[in-house]
């Protein structure tokens, strides 16, 4: 098991420590429910160092990045972001990630932790123009601090005024004493907040001084109720190399305004309409939906299974997601889970399932 730079910090801080994705992360420090309402209502930090950061650079990284990405990159400027999904060449997803364009011909990808390798490889096979790679992945660590009260908490760690920064936009400057860093109007949570990107000697001063100003420790098992919440899809979960972005619902980061990864063929689905879809589901009783429990109709027949799924604590019900065939797939249907010996009726909603 790998260790991020902050994981003796946990350790003393008495989290408890799971793998996940190769690397020792906290799970959870005080328990779910307290870590969930203190980012919902206050605001929190989570270690996420796990992450992939790979640089690419040069006069053909946009070139490389608009053959590869869904989404069209060509819309950024220094100081946004942007969401984006890598297709693969049989209609799933490779990865989910984020672009940052940090300077003209200079983009920063995030990946997911479980995909580092695969995703380097990938872009390396598909990279026919010679754009310049590099994997900071060892080098960086990353902090994100979320909640509706971080810009007031952070404010007095930055000369930036924090406020000014928008949703999915940046900027490179001095944080809780540290110069350049990333400060990023980002996150997985739906409540607010930044992540901070700095190099590993640099964390363990941030995470101190976060701290200090108020934010507490809070575990990826938080981070996995509250991006559920949200309807924010996890990758491993609800998109994989056999999902399509649009019977997903990642049509909005999915842009035919250019070629990409078997762009024609995602075209093509989005024109005749996805055979089955991911839908949100709340339980009409007590329960609590898991990952791999079957969705049934109201014959008790197979039409599909959860992909994610927990007990909201913002809402106190059993959410979850699944895919199911599009004909069963309107929102306000009725379907049932199975929960072991039990068929429990749950119902479709619209997203996120909390609303603030």
């Amino acid at each position: 098991m790998k260790n991020t730079a902050l994981t003796s910090t946990h350790e003393a801080l008495g989290a408890k420590l799971v793998p996940f994705a190769g690397y020792n992360m906290p799970v959870q420090y005080e328990g779910v429910n307290i870590e969930h309402e203190t980012v919902r209502n206050s605001v929190g930090v989570f270690d996420v160092s796990h992450m992939g950061e790979f640089l690419i650079e040069g006069p053909n990284a946009l070139d490389l990045i608009q053959s590869i990405c869904s989404n069209d990159a060509s819309k950024l400027t220094v100081g946004k972001a942007q969401y984006s999904c890598l297709p693969n060449d049989d209609g799933g997803i490779v990865d989910d990630l984020i672009i940052y364009k940090v300077k003209e011909e200079t983009y920063l990808l995030v990946v997911n932790a479980s995909n580092i390798e695969k995703d380097w490889n990938w872009i390396q096979s598909k990279n026919t123009v010679g754009a310049a790679m590099r994997d900071l992945s060892e080098e960086y660590s990353l902090l994100a601090i979320q909640g509706p009260k971080a810009v007031e908490a952070m404010q007095s760690l930055s000369s930036h005024d924090l406020s000014q920064i928008k949703f999915y936009n940046f900027v490179v400057g001095d944080f809780a004493g540290i110069e350049h860093v990333i400060i990023s109007a980002t996150g997985y949570t739906g409540s607010g907040g930044f992540e901070i990107y700095c190099k590993n000697d640099e964390v363990k001063q941030i995470w101190d001084k976060v701290t200090e100003a108020g934010a507490k420790p809070i575990g990826l098992a938080a981070r996995d109720t509250l991006r559920l919440e949200m309807g924010y899809c996890l990758y491993g979960n609800d998109i994989d190399d056999t999902t399509s972005p649009i019977e997903a619902g990642l049509g909005w980061i999915t842009k035919f305004s250019k070629k990409f990864t078997n762009s024609e063929a995602l075209e093509d689905e989005k024109r005749r309409g996805a055979e089955r879809k991911l839908i949100a589901f709340q339980l009409d009783d007590r329960g609590i939906p898991r990952q791999g429990y079957d969705i049934v109709d109201g014959q008790g027949k197979k039409i599909g299974e959860v992909t994610s799924g927990t007990m909201s604590p913002s809402l106190g019900k059993g959410i979850g997601l699944g895919y199911v065939p599009t004909i069963f797939a309107d929102v306000d249907s009725k379907i049932n889970i199975q929960i072991r010996k039990n068929s429990v009726p749950a119902t479709i909603v619209k997203l996120p399932f909390y609303k603030g």
